[in-house]
């Protein structure tokens, strides 16, 4: 379930408590209400019913349900239910000018509450929890559509005969220039190649191996290219139970080569940084504008990954002289 409140949430709150309040309003008009009655209960009844929805649809049930905390879902439940209905019966009963000795107390008050407030909320509850559903099911069949095209265009890469003939033409002058190095070539060209067979099903993988794959393509450019291109890699935390999408690494990459032609003077620096919560590649630009095409398809279909695998958005700076683009970690929880 998407755990974010969206303008559609707020939009069909508002058409539901726009009826609920007109109907309401006839009742109030027909039994003489006083005005104070308008301008206080309706007020409240908003604030307490949204507020009793929004918190279970977006915090209890998300964190206690999901993780199967029932006591915790409960207790949170209960205490969230008799509070806020507590205020709403409470400015209603003083508004109607109810006699205050039959005011429901203890034991009483609290049961009185439950029911009162599951009877509110009842009905908007369900029509936000179901469209919340719907959007996490329609969600899921554009993301399948998504994932298989871009197994596809995974597959086609594997296989670029740009990618395959730019290597053999840098192999072909290694080996007759450095064979050492033209066998060192080959052996991270081919372990490239067995990652790329390995991981081409896996939605993620462990960053750990994506950074050794992308040292291995990093070798493959510097051999080519010798001093135009500078990689940094630092690792400011250990790597171990952090994940990202299979491949954004190497993507990221490509995208610095493909779309950065450096000069005769100042070569592209590019920088990954590893934190806790973020990986971020930043490299510098030269004044040499590339004939490749927009990273945006690219960038288009990591986002996509993004939107079921974390609730965190990848986030691009882009200047005249640099461009930095940072994906969120992924850290799996593991299931009991």
């Amino acid at each position: 379930m998407n755990k974010k409140i969206n303008k559609s949430d707020v939009l069909l709150m508002v058409v539901y408590f726009i009826i609920s309040f007109s109907i309401q309003g006839l009742e109030y008009y027909n039994k003489d209400a006083m005005l104070k009655e308008y301008l206080l209960d309706f007020p409240t009844d908003l604030i307490t019913i949204s507020s009793i929805i929004f918190l279970f649809v977006f915090w209890l049930i998300p964190k206690f349900v999901k993780e199967k905390k029932y006591v915790l879902f409960a207790i949170f439940g209960i205490v969230i239910l008799v509070t806020l209905t507590g205020i709403q019966f409470t400015v209603g009963y003083w508004t109607g000018e109810n006699d205050w000795s039959k005011f429901p107390t203890g034991i009483d008050f609290v049961i009185d509450m439950i029911n009162r407030g599951a009877s509110d909320t009842a009905f908007p509850f369900a029509l936000l929890l179901t469209k919340k559903f719907y959007e996490g099911q329609n969600q899921l069949l554009k993301f399948e559509k998504q994932q298989k095209e871009n197994e596809l265009k995974l597959l086609r890469s594997q296989i670029d005969p740009h990618f395959l003939f730019n290597n053999l033409n840098t192999l072909d002058s290694l080996i007759d220039s450095d064979a050492k190095k033209a066998k060192e070539y080959i052996n991270r060209l081919s372990l490239i190649y067995r990652y790329l067979i390995k991981t081409k099903d896996a939605e993620v993988m462990e960053l750990s191996d994506e950074i050794e794959s992308a040292e291995n393509y990093i070798f493959l450019i510097k051999t080519r290219f010798a001093d135009d291109y500078d990689f940094k890699i630092e690792k400011l935390v250990t790597l171990e139970d952090k994940f990202i999408p299979t491949g954004a690494v190497q993507a990221l990459l490509e995208n610095v080569v493909k779309h950065n032609k450096p000069n005769k003077h100042n070569s592209i620096k590019t920088v990954i940084y590893i934190t806790e919560n973020v990986l971020k590649v930043s490299n510098t630009k030269s004044n040499i504008r590339s004939k490749n095409e927009s990273f945006g398809t690219g960038l288009e279909n990591l986002k996509a990954r993004y939107k079921l695998l974390s609730d965190k958005d990848i986030l691009i700076i882009n200047t005249d002289k640099e461009f930095i683009i940072s994906i969120p970690i992924i850290k799996l929880i593991e299931e009991n």
